[in-house]
């Protein structure tokens, strides 16, 4: 690998393709539209999720005989 200065080497972009680049990196990676975040849902669904497994391990216990 030579260490010669490559300013010259590298292409140059069209008036419309420079605009769409500048446009790109304007927008940001994450210039999604997102829904806000429902803290109250999440625990709801926890709630259910630990429930469910709960209930599921009773089940279980009682077929195996534990109980």
């Amino acid at each position: 690998m030579s260490n010669e200065n490559r300013e010259d080497d590298h292409p140059v972009l069209s008036e419309e393709d420079q605009a769409r680049v500048d446009h790109f990196i304007r927008t940001g990676v994450n210039a999604t539209e997102k829904r806000p975040f429902r803290p109250i849902l999440l625990v709801v669904l926890l709630i259910a999720v630990v429930t469910g497994f709960s209930l599921l391990s009773q089940i279980l216990a009682r077929m195996a005989g534990v109980y």
